[in-house]
């Protein structure tokens, strides 16, 4: 895969990760929106699908890593470092253009949120935080959860049939659906660190009513717990595998 191809892919991918998965948070914390308090099932499927649609749109460009994570365990794993900063530029600059799709998308139900004594936060709709702040536990817990999400992909491309028949993409897609219903009650569930950093740079610079803090403080967490697990992830793979 040439350079070019790799980043217009994770570009476009991760754009769509990001906009289904911010998209369905807007849609169940927004006021006015039609989904308005569906719940954590909802919001976990819309990541699934989010994962679904942005990995299959990118698979013939880049293969559809969409993560920071993702590459550096395949790049420990295959010991291919060459595009690994390709990957995440591009990762990067998709997770902000998906934010901002998002923010185009619910403007109306942001803008509405200007009324102070029905105003939701927001920044939950682009970055997570943890429901107890703990920077041990919360960096543990994402270090966890995204070993149950690398680890598993790198185990399931030993699996001839799953890659030809490009069902693997959809069972990874179930896979972050589990990791959110099982996993992503303590911080959220990161699990990539472009998926929490881009947007909630985006955040911090888009014209939201009542939008709050970016949160800086905690922003390193949904960033170093990721890479910690995606590096842990190629590590046990080679030795177990």
């Amino acid at each position: 895969m040439s350079n070019g191809d790799v980043f217009l892919g994770e570009i476009i991918g991760t754009a769509i990760l990001i906009l289904f998965g911010a998209g369905v948070v807007a849609a169940v914390v927004l006021n006015y929106s039609k989904a308005k308090d569906a719940g954590w099932v909802v919001i976990a499927f819309g990541w699934g699908f989010g994962v679904l649609a942005g990995a299959y749109t990118a698979a013939p460009l880049s293969g559809g890593h969409l993560n920071p994570a993702v590459t550096l365990g395949i790049a420990i794993d295959t010991g291919d470092w060459d595009q690994v900063p390709i990957y995440i530029a591009g990762q990067m600059v998709g997770a902000v253009l998906g934010a901002v799709l998002c923010w185009l998308t619910y403007f109306a139900q942001f803008q509405a949120n200007a009324e102070e004594d029905k105003a939701q936060p927001t920044l939950g709709i682009f970055a997570t935080a943890p429901a107890i702040r703990n920077p041990v536990a919360n960096l543990i817990t994402e270090v966890i959860a995204t070993v149950g999400l690398v680890l598993p992909i790198l185990a399931f491309g030993l699996t001839e049939g799953l890659g030809t028949s490009g069902t693997a993409i959809l069972i990874v897609a179930f896979l972050v659906v589990g990791i959110g219903l099982s996993l992503g009650g303590p911080t959220g569930y990161a699990i990539n660190p472009a998926r929490d950093l881009g947007p909630r740079i985006t955040h911090a610079l888009l014209p939201i009513p009542n939008k709050g803090t970016s949160d800086w403080g905690y922003a390193w967490i949904p960033v170093v717990g990721p890479l910690i697990g995606g590096a842990l992830s190629g590590v046990i793979f080679n030795a177990a595998f």
